[in-house]
């Protein structure tokens, strides 16, 4: 917006060039004792810098915090009303974010003369107004402002009262001025309220009842009148005022953030942490290929027959792998970050298997090792490597086996159409019966709000009831439809995705798929889930929109169980084994293939697992029973070198050490 013309004097100049050097006028900022400026302004109990048309100090001013005084600075007039030759960047707006960013960082003078100079102000004086108002806690002042700022749609009028009510309730509430707040909920917040706010309504009645203040800031998620409760008030008004209006607070800030995030998604090779003093405003976001791990800096050699899964430890010191020779066997992998001084030592030899052995899994603790044996589930101790118990639930292969996020126990899944929730005491706690799908995989989001399975076999997905005696869901299925109002009956060949709710059981989405699944992973933020689809693709499937995002094609899956999983940093890249030998990596986000990596004798890679602390290191284990652990290369004149342990050494289970097999030449490629 512009601020009213100056009047002319003699030295006025409208041109975008000038001879003198402007005067900027005194700004409105606190003084300090030695009348020092300090741009410091303190609201809703802590420091912050003066922005947005704050003032401090009473003076004058031209409706944006700028002084009558600094009229004596000339206005620049420049043609058009965009920024440089760009169409889409409008003037006006760029140069009141930058009013907006120098009052934020504390240059109150600079954002004065930056307003004189340009004549466009940062808001109008009613903006600034009602900020102090929401600030100050003054309500009854704040709420009739909202219409001059542009509140006009009648449900946004309703909403944007009911959070200013809701904020004076809590405030009142903390203070102890409980019947005050009573009248709040019934005068403010009761006659607000829409239907989709009568829950939220209720629950703030509840607080009524909470013993001190600290309880009812701990129950009701909310940090009080002193912390940061006031400006979080005016983010959330901020989304029915229009944003030309009041702009939103450190826009800047997050137009900047955001292409930073946009330049690291695009960035194809990115899995380095964030880190402050190696980003720049001066140049875009760029990964190096040589910090991506694409060569085999170790060969772990003990298993006598094909290995066929593996997993990290959630602390990323320790690799369990699953063998078709009965064995499971927990290795310590070193933590030094030179190859070739780390030693790769086999602490366990878990032998008492009588099947091969198909899946395992790490508790939350990584205090006990799940393996699945055929039907059996057997759980080890990994500080001693003794085997605490071998439960007999399933009937059939166990094909899955996930610890819950909140370390209250795991899940097993079977072909034998049964997901079982076991304590961590290996005790059943629940079991679904009779589900539709023979399970092939499964898997929980992290939020615990889901279950993810895949399977075969396909019968029509019931509706899971509790039957409380047994505590076990079952239920008759419902009748499945040809698409023209017909019943038709079940396709009991179709392999199936089945999303459950985890809490009640019941089926969130259903997708038939042709090929079978073989492997499901889900994302750390709980929004993906990664599927193994034979013939030869993986799909990425989204969990919140339900829908297909990706297919990720390239590798070999027909015949075999191949596993997949997210990997590097905020899960980036999308990693496989497959039927032809190799590891593929693609970039999760755009799907492109970056890296096949070669290095496995004959027969597939079985498995793969990125480990969870170095998002440099990763794990494939073959049917040429090895194990490979990838690293980022190493510079010329630094040596790799693998590591094998002779399978003729642990006998019973026991330790075993990793020995210097011989250097290998350097190649991006693998081995």
């Amino acid at each position: 917006m512009r601020n009213p013309e100056p009047e002319p004097d003699s030295h006025s100049n409208l041109s975008s060039s000038y001879d003198f050097v402007p005067e900027a006028g005194p700004s409105c900022v606190t003084l300090d004792k030695a009348g020092h400026s300090n741009g410091i302004n303190k609201e809703n109990g802590y420091s912050t810098p003066l922005s947005n048309g704050t003032i401090s100090n009473g003076s004058s001013t031209m409706g944006n915090g700028l002084a009558k005084h600094s009229s004596s600075i000339t206005r620049v007039s420049l043609p058009g009303t965009t920024l440089y030759d760009d169409p889409y960047l409008d003037r006006e707006e760029f140069v009141r974010l930058v009013i907006q960013s120098l009052r934020d960082v504390g240059y109150i003078e600079s954002a004065a003369t930056l307003e004189a100079e340009s004549g466009y102000s940062l808001e109008a004086p009613e903006v600034s107004e009602f900020r102090q108002h929401i600030l100050r806690g003054a309500w009854a002042n704040a709420e009739p402002l909202l219409i001059e700022l542009g509140v006009t749609d009648a449900d946004a009028l309703l909403d944007a009262r009911f959070l200013i009510g809701k904020q004076k309730y809590l405030e009142l509430l903390e203070a102890r001025k409980t019947t005050a707040a009573l009248q709040v909920l019934r005068n403010d917040l009761a006659p607000y309220s829409t239907a989709l706010e009568q829950d939220e309504l209720h629950a703030l009645s509840s607080l009524m009842m909470c013993s001190d203040p600290q309880d009812l800031r701990r129950r009701a998620s909310w940090d009080g009148a002193s912390g940061n409760s006031r400006r979080q008030l005016l983010d959330d008004l901020q989304h029915y005022i229009p944003s030309s209006t009041m702009i939103p607070q450190r826009r800047f800030s997050t137009l900047l953030t955001q292409s930073r995030e946009y330049q690291r998604q695009r960035c194809l090779y990115h899995n380095s942490p964030v880190n402050p003093s190696s980003s720049s405003l001066f140049s875009d976001h760029t990964c190096d290929k040589e910090s991506f791990p694409r060569i085999t800096t170790t060969i772990l050699e003990v298993h006598s027959d094909e290995v066929w899964n593996v997993a990290w430890s959630h602390d990323g010191t320790h690799l369990a792998s699953a063998s078709k020779d009965k064995t499971a066997i927990i290795w310590r992998i070193g933590l030094e970050a030179e190859p070739s001084s780390r030693d790769c030592i086999a602490e366990f030899i878990l032998r008492d298997h009588p099947y091969p052995l198909g899946c395992l899994a790490w508790s939350l603790d990584d205090s006990i090792l799940s393996t699945s044996a055929d039907h059996l589930i057997l759980l080890w101790n990994t500080k001693t490597g003794a085997l605490m118990k071998t439960l007999e639930n399933h009937a059939e292969t166990v094909s899955a086996l996930v610890w819950l996020p909140d370390g209250s126990g795991f899940m097993s899944g079977s072909l034998d159409r049964k997901i079982i929730l076991w304590d961590m005491e290996g005790e059943p706690r629940e079991s679904w019966n009779d589900i539709a799908i023979r399970v092939t995989d499964a898997a929980v989001t992290p939020d615990m709000r889901r279950l993810v399975a895949v399977g075969m076999g396909y019968n029509p997905p019931p509706t899971l009831g509790t039957l409380a005696r047994a505590n076990v869901r079952d239920a008759s299925p419902p009748i499945v439809s040809n698409g023209n109002g017909n019943a038709v009956g079940p396709r009991p060949q179709e392999n199936r995705m089945i999303i459950y709710d985890l809490k009640t059981g019941q089926v969130e989405l259903s997708v038939h798929m042709e090929g079978e699944l073989t492997s499901v992973k889900i994302s750390e933020d709980s929004r993906y889930a990664l599927i193994n689809h034979a013939p030869d693709e993986i799909h990425l499937w989204d969990l919140e929109e339900f829908s297909l995002a990706r297919k990720f094609t390239g590798q070999r899956q027909g015949h075999h169980v191949i596993r997949s999983c997210f990997g590097g940093i905020h899960g980036n890249f999308v990693i496989s084994g497959s039927e032809d030998r190799n590891v593929y990596v693609w970039h999760r986000d755009t799907g492109t293939l970056l890296e096949v990596l070669e290095g496995h004798g004959l027969g597939s890679v079985n498995s793969v697992a990125w480990n969870p602390r170095n998002k440099r290191m990763f794990a494939s284990c073959s049917d040429d029973n090895t194990i490979r652990v990838w690293e980022a290369p190493v510079y010329a004149g630094e040596l790799l070198r693998g590591f094998s342990i002779s399978a003729s050494e642990p006998e019973m289970i026991g330790k075993g050490k990793g020995k210097v097999k011989q250097p290998w030449a350097y190649n991006y490629g693998g081995l």
